[in-house]
């Protein structure tokens, strides 16, 4: 099942399903827009809520994985994950929510008892940046510091952009000594060679901050973006303001205003966007090694990962308990999507 399956990237995700001979179940809490894609698809079309155990349980009913893609993942990760451990189903989706991560973390436990799969992130947020953080680790095996970052011109989807607009209430986070902490926002910043020389780049709460670790064990995490002088100063003047852009009236609105304005981005402009991917892993003796690598587009890149997951998972070879997308599929699995370069590590 593809739940979320009528938003910018679950109907990109559905159509490629179907161009690749499979035929998933749609859902989601609109029964007008499920049925509109189901019909244009010629699949079956579920509606149902979150927020109703029993109902959410009759959603499930026969199947063996769900590839959630309706965000924001915070409110919505937590009800379809505690559904699929009761229900046995595995779970993916296509967060890069530090605290979606972490919850999926925290029911490891519970999940292995279940036979259930938790792996969250099963997109660019964030297999390409996952799949990296294992390279370099099994490059510089005893690395303490780990710098993540990519840089990519395309447009936000309307989900992506509410998300975005949602963590901005929360400021930074980075990892420091194995734990997660909370820090302004444009908290650091460093010039980093993406690629085309280098740039002005600030620090952000990007999901690598929870699942690099997971993957490589490695203490400080850190991820970074481009970022001009004015974005710097701006945020760091927001930061004033922060408690302000988590009241319900303000994201309210600025909700409203995303969905008035803000159009994902069409497959000819994607396909002029793609992402350069940038590492670097530190050890104690200060031995460095960087790595970088061009990827697709970020939208591109979700939906080839997210099927390339569910086509592992749906095979029969599914570990239970929570991974990462490195740790399920391996630091190569990124150079087997469309549109991946060589990985280049000095």
């Amino acid at each position: 099942m593809i739940y979320g399956a009528y938003g910018y990237t679950g109907a990109l995700i559905a159509r490629e399903a179907v161009a690749r001979g499979t035929r998933p179940v749609l859902a989601g809490r609109d029964a007008g827009k499920v049925g509109t894609l189901a019909g244009e698809l010629a699949l079956q079309g579920r509606c149902f809520v979150l927020d109703d155990p029993a109902t959410l349980r009759q959603g499930l009913a026969d199947l063996t994985l769900v590839l959630h893609c309706a965000g924001p993942f915070s409110a919505t990760a937590r009800p379809m994950m505690a559904a699929c451990l009761e229900a046995g189903v595995h779970y993916l989706d296509i967060t890069g929510e530090i605290d979606v991560f972490e919850h999926a973390h925290s029911l490891h436990a519970r999940a292995q008892s279940a036979g259930v799969l938790l792996c969250p992130g099963v997109g660019f947020d964030v297999v390409p940046t996952d799949c990296l953080a294992m390279a370099l680790q099994d490059a510089l095996p005893g690395a303490t510091r780990l710098a993540l970052g990519f840089d990519t011109r395309g447009r936000l989807s309307p989900g992506t952009a509410k998300t975005s607009l949602e963590g901005l209430a929360k400021g930074g986070c980075v990892r420091r000594g194995g734990r997660l902490e909370r820090v302004p926002l444009a908290y650091h910043t460093r010039r980093i060679d993406f690629g085309a020389g280098e740039k002005l780049a600030m620090t952000i709460p990007w999901g690598d901050v929870a699942t690099a670790f997971h993957t490589t064990g490695i203490p400080d995490i850190e991820v970074y973006i481009p970022a001009s002088p004015r974005l710097v100063s701006r945020l760091r003047r927001l930061n004033y303001v922060r408690p302000l852009l988590g009241l319900g009236l303000v994201q309210r609105w600025l909700r409203r205003r995303v969905e008035r304005t803000v159009r994902g981005p069409d497959e000819a402009e994607r396909a002029r966007a793609p992402t350069c991917l940038w590492g670097e892993a530190v050890d104690r003796e200060g031995r460095t090694v960087t790595g970088r690598r061009q990827v697709a587009n970020g939208y591109d890149v979700t939906i080839n990962a997210a099927l390339g997951v569910v086509a592992r998972v749906l095979g029969g070879d599914a570990p239970a308990g929570h991974l990462t997308p490195a740790r399920l599929m391996g630091a190569e699995f990124v150079s087997t999507l469309p549109g991946s370069g060589p990985l280049f590590i000095a």
